[in-house]
Formats: C-alpha cells, sequence, structure tokens
C-alpha cells in the first residue's frame, strides 16, 4: 500500500525552532515586562530569562531574528508547496460549529495528519497574531524611525498593550496545542519522525 509522510521535514523543524525561539521570547519579553509593567503584576524571576533588562533585551532581538527567518521559511513553504491551500483551508462557520461540538463532547475523530476545523481556524489566527507582535514590536523597537506605525497602533503606550494582548493570544494557542496533544498522545511521534499513512485522502495530504 503506497503511503506518504504526515508531516515534510520542513514543518517539523521549522515548528520545533518555532517552539525554542517562542520559549525564549516569552521568557526574555516577561523579564523586559518587569522592569516597566504595564499591569499590578510581575512574572516570576524564575520565568524570565536574560538575569536583568540588559540581558533580557538581548536575548529578545537576537531570538527575533530567529524567529523572522524561520517564519519566512514557514510561510514560502506554505505558499510554495500548497501547504496552506490543501491542510488548512477551507475554514468555515458551519464545520467550525460542527467540529467545535464534537470537540466538548469529546467526540471529534482525530485522522492523522487532517487538521478539523477547529486546528485550522487556530493556526489562521495565531498567524495573524504572529503578523501582529510583528508590527507591534517593530513599532516599539524603533518608536521615532517608525513614528507613523507607532501613531497607526495608537501611540507608543498604547502599542505595548497590543504587544502584550497579542502575546497573550499566542500564550493561549500554546496551552489549547499543548492540552490537545496530551489529550491526543499519538499526534506527536509523526512531528518527530514525520509519520506515515496511506494514500487515502489526497485532498488533505502533507507533503
Amino acid at each position: 500500500m503506497a503511503v506518504q509522510r504526515i508531516h515534510s521535514l520542513t514543518v517539523r523543524l521549522t515548528h520545533w525552532i518555532n517552539a525554542f525561539g517562542m520559549t525564549c521570547m516569552f521568557m526574555s519579553g516577561w523579564g523586559i515586562y518587569n522592569a516597566s509593567p504595564l499591569f499590578a503584576f510581575r512574572f516570576p524571576p524564575s520565568l524570565t530569562l536574560g538575569g536583568w533588562l540588559g540581558g533580557a533585551l538581548a536575548w529578545h532581538f537576537a531570538v527575533m531574528w530567529l524567529l523572522l527567518i524561520n517564519g519566512l521559511v514557514y510561510v514560502l513553504y506554505g505558499l510554495l508547496s500548497q501547504h496552506f491551500k490543501r491542510d488548512l483551508l477551507p475554514v468555515t462557520p458551519t464545520a467550525v460549529k460542527r467540529d467545535l461540538r464534537d470537540a466538548l463532547r469529546l467526540r471529534l475523530i482525530h485522522e492523522k495528519g487532517v487538521y478539523n476545523a477547529v486546528q485550522r481556524l487556530m493556526y489562521w489566527l495565531v498567524l495573524a497574531a504572529g503578523v501582529l507582535i510583528l508590527v507591534s514590536g517593530v513599532a516599539i523597537w524603533k518608536p521615532i524611525q517608525f513614528q507613523e506605525l507607532v501613531a497607526l497602533l495608537g501611540g507608543y503606550d498604547f502599542a505595548r498593550y497590543v504587544h502584550f494582548a497579542a502575546m497573550s493570544a499566542i500564550g493561549a494557542f500554546v496551552v489549547v496545542h499543548l492540552a490537545l496533544v496530551l489529550l491526543v498522545p499519538k499526534t506527536l511521534p509523526p512531528m518527530i519522525t514525520g509519520g506515515v499513512r496511506p494514500l487515502t485522502h489526497e485532498k488533505n495530504d502533507h507533503e
């Protein structure tokens, strides 16, 4: 029987690089936040990276470039290989409602290498949050050079809130993503090995 990889090498590499990079960005970002908190709380020092403000900034900016390059590779691959079109589309309100209802009732059927409508929607939303966190991050990083962008985001102070909100949205995605892995642990090995499956659903196959 003919088989095909569930996840391509490109998808797997960018996934794990992104996991490492986002962990560093969260922890260094929390260290930066603690130096000038937006709300009446601070993150525990044990959850921050860099040791002090200068160290946290150094980590944040260094890993930023890693994630930017990694993100560009993933987006280019997704477009050129039709990974986005094949695996993350379509997303319809009816399908999302149906799969969300089934998931809440623990009746959602999981098929290897096939994203359900809720997963597809979440991936598009987290990609949008990624764009927002990049735009707001650039505005905070270079407020003079990108003053038009800062103005578009409502000013420097409000841009910080936008950046925090985007970070929180990505964090929520990570929590849900990890919860789903715990609920369906068989989805983890293919993200490491690539996995294989019979060629029975060509419409949704991963390259």
